[in-house]
C-alpha cells in the first residue's frame, strides 16, 4: 500500500481517503483561510487586521474548543459557583476591600479560577511548569473581583532581552527570576470598575513576592541541574489586543506598576486552536517524535510551540506557519527597584523599599481608580450575577434555564 494514500472498502466501493498527513495539511490550509488569513508578497501569513474585533475573532475557535472540552465542567460547576460573584447592588465602593488568596489544585478554589477564566474572550492558558494562581475578593461582601496567574515565562522575548542586556548565556542563568503573569483581570460587574488595573497592580506586591520565593527560591536548572537561589525580581504581561489601556500608566504613589517595554515579534500558536493541536501532537507521537510527550516541569510554554513547530515541519509547512503577524505590548514589572541590574549582572541583593503589601497596594489602587470610576460610571449596578452565564457562548442560556428551574 502506498504510504501516501489507503484504501478502504464500504458496501462494495472503493474510497480513496487522504492520509492523515494530507487531512492535517487540509484543516490547516481551512482553518487558516476560515480566519481570514491570506499569504503577503514574502509569502508569509498576513492577517485580516489588527483591531480588537478581528483579534477576538481569530481566537474565536481556540475559545470555542475550549468552552466546548469545559462544557460538562461548566454544567455542574456554575450552579453552586455564581454565589461568589456579584451583582452590582452587592458592591458598595467606599467598602471595596481586597484580599489575595492562593490557589491549588483539586480544591472549590480553583473550580472558581477556572470557572472565572472560562469567561475571558481570548482564551486562557492552563500554565506551564512553575506557577501561582490567585483569587483577589472583595472582603467586605466576599466576592470575587479578579483572578491572576503567573508562571514560566517564554525563554526567548526580545523585548525583555534588549532590555536587560541579556545574552543567551545570562538569559539560560538568570530566567529563572522572571514569570509571566498569563492570566490577569477583573470579572463583572468590578471591571466595569477599573478592577483590572487594581489586580494588574497586586502583581507587584511582597505577597507575591514572598509566596514565590517558599514555592520556588530553590529552583533547579533542567539543564544545569544546579539550584538556583530564584528570586522574583520581574514578570512580564502581554496585552493580547494590541496596545493596552490597562496597563499603560499604572502608577500608585508615583510608583510604575507596568512599564511599556515594546512588542512581540507577532510569532505564536494561538490561531491554531487546541482540537488542531492535539491532532498534531498525536501526529508527532505516531512518528516517534520526543517532543510529542516530553512536557515536564520548567519547560514552560515553550514546549507547546516547540511542538506546534515540529508537526508542521514534519507535514512539510515552514514553521513560518506560526508567524501570525499580530504583535501584542509587552510590559514589565519590577519588584525590586534594582532589579534589571541584577538580571543583567548576577550580582546584588533585591531592594524592596518600595514593595507594598497587597493590602497597601490594594487601598492605593481603590481609591485611585475604583471609587472615582463608580461616581463617575454608577451603570455597573445594573449587572446581575446571573449575566455571567452569557459569557459562557452557547451553553449560556442552557445555564439560565438550570437556574431558573432549581431557584
Amino acid at each position: 500500500m502506498s504510504r501516501q494514500r489507503k484504501m478502504v472498502k464500504r458496501s462494495g466501493v472503493v474510497i480513496t481517503l487522504a492520509t492523515r498527513e494530507a487531512s492535517l495539511k487540509r484543516r490547516l490550509r481551512y482553518h487558516l483561510k476560515t480566519l481570514g488569513f491570506t499569504k503577503n508578497e514574502e509569502g508569509l501569513l498576513a492577517p485580516p487586521g489588527e483591531t480588537k474585533a478581528v483579534i477576538r475573532a481569530i481566537h474565536g475557535a481556540q475559545r470555542s474548543d475550549r468552552l466546548a472540552q469545559s462544557q460538562r465542567f461548566i454544567t455542574e460547576r456554575f450552579p453552586s459557583l455564581v454565589k461568589h460573584f456579584a451583582s452590582g447592588s452587592d458592591i458598595d465602593p467606599a467598602r471595596i476591600s481586597p484580599v489575595l488568596e492562593r490557589v491549588y489544585s483539586d480544591t472549590d478554589e480553583g473550580d472558581l479560577f477556572r470557572l472565572a477564566s472560562l469567561t475571558w474572550s481570548v482564551p486562557v492558558s492552563q500554565g506551564f511548569g512553575r506557577r501561582l494562581r490567585y483569587l483577589v475578593w472583595d472582603e467586605h461582601n466576599e466576592k470575587l473581583i479578579g483572578i491572576i496567574a503567573i508562571g514560566d515565562p517564554v525563554f526567548n522575548l526580545s523585548a525583555r532581552d534588549n532590555l536587560i542586556g541579556w545574552n543567551v548565556a545570562d538569559r539560560g542563568e538568570r530566567l529563572v527570576n522572571v514569570m509571566d503573569a498569563y492570566v490577569l483581570g477583573a470579572v463583572p460587574p468590578y471591571n466595569a470598575l477599573l478592577g483590572g488595573k487594581l489586580v494588574a497592580s497586586l502583581v507587584r506586591t511582597r505577597d507575591m513576592y514572598d509566596d514565590f520565593s517558599k514555592a520556588y527560591g530553590g529552583t533547579t536548572g533542567i539543564i544545569s541541574e544546579k539550584e538556583k537561589r530564584a528570586r522574583l525580581l520581574a514578570v512580564t504581561t502581554s496585552s493580547s489586543m494590541g496596545r493596552s489601556s490597562v496597563y499603560n500608566r499604572l502608577k500608585l504613589g508615583g510608583v510604575e506598576y507596568f512599564e511599556p517595554i515594546g512588542y512581540t515579534g507577532g510569532w505564536g500558536h494561538f490561531h491554531i486552536p487546541d482540537s488542531l493541536f492535539f491532532d498534531l501532537r498525536s501526529y508527532l507521537r505516531s512518528k516517534g517524535h520526543t517532543y510529542a510527550d516530553t512536557h515536564k516541569f520548567g519547560e514552560g510554554p515553550n514546549w507547546k510551540l516547540r511542538t506546534t513547530r515540529a508537526a508542521l515541519v514534519a507535514l512539510g509547512f515552514k514553521d513560518d506557519l506560526l508567524r501570525h503577524g499580530i504583535k501584542r505590548e509587552v510590559f514589565l514589572s519590577t519588584l525590586a527597584s534594582n532589579a534589571t541590574r541584577i538580571l543583567k549582572t548576577g550580582k546584588g541583593r533585591p531592594n524592596l523599599k518600595s514593595l507594598l503589601s497587597a493590602k497597601e497596594v490594594s487601598q492605593l489602587a481603590v481609591d485611585r481608580w475604583m471609587t472615582p470610576r463608580a461616581e463617575r460610571m454608577p451603570d455597573f449596578k445594573l449587572w446581575r450575577a446571573r449575566n455571567i452565564a452569557d459569557l459562557f457562548g452557547d451553553q449560556g442560556k442552557k445555564l439560565l434555564a438550570l437556574l431558573a428551574r432549581t431557584g
